[in-house]
């Protein structure tokens, strides 16, 4: 009996991690491993002296793996995944909340953290962990259901059905589309990253704001989109694969632009 108790609690733990986590564990591999692909040599080297051989696809999920810490430094960082603002914001207004906006959310600590990471002087473990929520936020920064709204919980409360299973519009976009092409995460990389440096030119001539922007636009469309339809199945699939896998693919290439520029420069 302790033993299948001791299981259930650890499977409640893994459910309640999962409706959490930005991207599932699968769309955070896709962006780490495409932004592997494009570090230049002194990036690469500089983080191999931080994780050695390890992939950074190994650590990306690490900042959500550790919401079940019992260090409170560690676990009462979930408000770093998220930026809440209203809805249907000009890019005026948005960068004004962006400005107003508490010190911990997605945008704040990611600014904070990206500076902490260019102090070579840190400890080890203080830039190793820097380096694993710069690969993490930037990700869940390009996740529209991160950028979205307080009061459905980034849509953790708006309750749809994805092809008969009862889920929300968070989670569908966490994890339900991505492992629904069925690919594993280096197979997702190797099918979108797949051209070359001047077409992706397109996504890193912009700034993080701009980026958080895209996100905010997107999720204004599922959100208008999910009012009138809560039964998700292939018309769903056929209408938002495409703009997710955009997502993923930016979330890569963007992520090599600010690891090449905290370690490569």
């Amino acid at each position: 009996m302790k033993n299948f108790l001791r299981l259930a609690f650890v499977c409640i733990l893994f459910l309640q991690h999962q409706w959490a986590a930005a991207w599932g564990m699968t769309g955070h591999r896709v962006i780490a491993e495409i932004a592997e692909n494009h570090l230049n040599k002194k990036a690469k080297k500089n983080i191999q002296k931080l994780i050695g051989n390890q992939k950074l696809a190994y650590w990306s999920n690490w900042a959500d793996f550790i919401k079940s810490d019992p260090d409170p430094a560690l676990n009462r960082t979930g408000n770093s995944h998220f930026l809440n603002t209203a809805g249907n914001l000009s890019y005026e207004a948005f960068s004004d909340a962006l400005a107003a906006s508490p010190a911990e959310n997605l945008y704040k600590s990611y600014l904070r953290i990206k500076e902490e990471a260019k102090q070579t002087d840190n400890d080890l473990k203080a830039q190793q962990q820097n380096l694993y929520f710069i690969v993490h936020l930037l990700a869940d920064a390009h996740q529209p259901m991160h950028v979205s709204r307080a009061e459905d919980l980034g849509g953790n409360k708006i309750e749809v059905e994805f092809f008969g299973r009862k889920a929300n519009i968070h989670r569908v976009w966490d994890s339900d589309l991505v492992d629904n092409e069925k690919y594993s995460y280096t197979e997702y990389a190797r099918v979108l990253d797949i051209y070359n440096a001047a077409h992706y030119r397109k996504y890193t001539e912009s700034s993080l704001e701009e980026w958080l922007y895209e996100s905010h636009q997107l999720a204004n469309v599922i959100y208008d989109d999910v009012a009138k339809n809560a039964n998700l199945r292939y018309e769903y699939i056929y209408k938002f694969k495409y703009r997710m896998e955009e997502c993923l693919l930016k979330a890569g290439i963007r992520l090599a632009k600010e690891l090449n520029e905290i370690y490569g420069s």
